[in-house]
């Protein structure tokens, strides 16, 4: 990009309160003169608030590239025979691509019309953007029009949800990657603590002994699965509708352009993305993303068990398990001085719960589609793309401000451990059930520890009861 060209997209604020005429079938409407979005947007921004935000960055950039594919095979074909008139779109093209133009997409988030509104925002965009580029006025549209030549051989109902999936599928990568870094904090912290052994619970009751390493073990597997999940989500996006135009008949759009379109946006993007074999079924059913959105969900699930996890194992400090510390990342309390709270899985939990909600929403805006479209694509793109980027924030959050900062407290879990009756189950191979029954029992009559018993009565020496309760015992897989 020339230093002049970015120049003029540094301040995208109209610089003053001058107007321009545009207008559309149903009347005329006054936009700021250095505005580079139109009437239709403006319609639009009446129309809609709301969600009281715009539309997602990630879907600006993705619709970018979108128009990008398609206006490239539109001058191979030869319907933009004006050099200078076809380096200019693709310019403003690519600054929309690359999200210098975002702050000009103003409609709502939430908008009727399965995202017309954000198709002619983006159209009228980058149209005028490339005006300021021949050195002309945002409106000329007698030499760029948004809809003969930005939007030439396209509809919203193929170009939306073709962004929307393309945007998605950039998210996942972003989304796999701090997964994956989140699962090998984990599997860093299984090392560290291999050798803490614990009590371990079920129903919140003390069970068997186990390692803090081997909790660590589990959350990171966890982690690997949904990782994987994550990968596989892209092999649901791929498939797009690019060249369907309004219903998927392909109607007022080349042969060439139906074919070709989608092999250059998956060129440009460097994805992979594929034309449907039947663009109408495409256009009309959305059921891909309620299956994406649920592999999602499952991940949220499981930041939102392993967050609660470790603000139990964390609880305390003197009168809860506190088997492990957190980092102490701010001050917990207006009143109670010294109080530290778990705040990062506290956030990572309330951003689980809203990726579930965003499911459910998701969920009926897919199922309420009619005939040969689903009319809220709008909130669909919300909803996913708002679980992307909250799960994805949530997972960096938690690795980098929690776990990779976590500490075993290795006196409280030795302490805990002596002192409780979870761990009679680790000497039944010596000594067998009936007589641990009875330890068992003795130990709550007269008040005194298993340890005490056991070696205070020679059922077994010091050095034999420490090999059955050792880290080495406790991780063999049986015995």
């Amino acid at each position: 990009m020339t230093q002049d060209s970015q120049l003029k997209t540094q301040n995208m604020e109209p610089k003053t309160s001058a107007t321009r005429t545009e207008h559309d079938f149903l009347g005329e409407l006054q936009i700021p003169a250095d505005a580079l979005y139109g009437i239709h947007t403006a319609r639009a921004m009446q129309n809609f608030s709301l969600a009281r935000r715009p539309v997602k960055p990630a879907l600006v950039q993705a619709y970018g590239w979108v128009k990008l594919a398609c206006f490239q095979i539109n001058r191979e074909l030869g319907y933009f025979e004006d050099d200078e008139k076809a380096r200019a779109i693709e310019q403003a093209c690519r600054e929309l691509a690359d999200g210098m133009l975002t702050d000009w997409i103003r409609v709502d988030a939430l908008q009727g019309g399965a995202g017309t509104s954000t198709n002619m925002n983006v159209n009228e965009v980058i149209a005028n953007r490339a005006l300021q580029l021949l050195g002309k006025a945002p409106g000329d549209y007698p030499i760029i029009s948004p809809l003969d030549d930005i939007n030439l051989h396209q509809s919203t109902n193929d170009t939306y949800p073709t962004a929307l999936k393309l945007a998605a599928i950039l998210q996942l990568r972003q989304l796999e990657g701090a997964v994956l870094d989140l699962q090998e904090a984990f599997q860093h912290q299984e090392k560290e603590m291999a050798d803490v052994v614990k009590i371990g619970r079920t129903q919140l009751q003390d069970a068997v002994l186990t390692t803090l390493g081997r909790e660590m073990a589990a959350y990171a597997e966890a982690f690997n699965r949904d990782r994987w999940r994550i990968y596989k989500c892209e092999e649901r996006l791929r498939v797009v509708n690019l060249g369907g135009t309004a219903i998927g008949s392909g109607l007022g759009a080349p042969r060439q352009f139906i074919f070709r379109a989608t092999d250059r946006l998956r060129e440009l993007t460097n994805s992979s993305l594929a034309r449907a074999e039947n663009l109408m079924e495409c256009t009309q059913n959305t059921d891909v993303f309620v299956e994406v959105s649920g592999l999602l969900k499952a991940c949220a699930t499981n930041l939102f068990k392993v967050s609660n996890d470790l603000r139990l194992l964390a609880s305390g400090p003197d009168g809860g398990l506190g088997e492990i510390s957190l980092p102490a990342v701010q001050a917990g309390s207006s009143i109670m001085p010294g109080k530290v709270n778990p705040v990062i899985p506290e956030s990572v939990v309330q951003a689980a719960m809203a990726v579930v909600a965003n499911d459910q929403l998701l969920t009926q805006a897919c199922m309420n589609g009619n005939l040969e479209l689903n009319a809220f694509m709008p909130a669909i793109a919300d909803a996913l793309l708002s679980s992307l980027q909250l799960l994805t924030d949530a997972a960096i959050s938690l690795r980098k401000n929690c776990v990779e900062g976590l500490t075993a407290n290795r006196d409280n879990c030795r302490k805990r451990l002596l002192n409780s009756t979870a761990i009679i189950t680790a000497l039944i191979p010596r000594l067998g059930y009936e007589k641990c029954s009875r330890v068992l029992q003795q130990s709550r009559d007269k008040g005194l520890s298993i340890r005490e018993i056991v070696v205070g009565e020679q059922m077994l020496d010091e050095g034999t009861f420490e090999q059955l309760i050792s880290p080495e015992a406790i991780n063999k897989l049986g015995f």
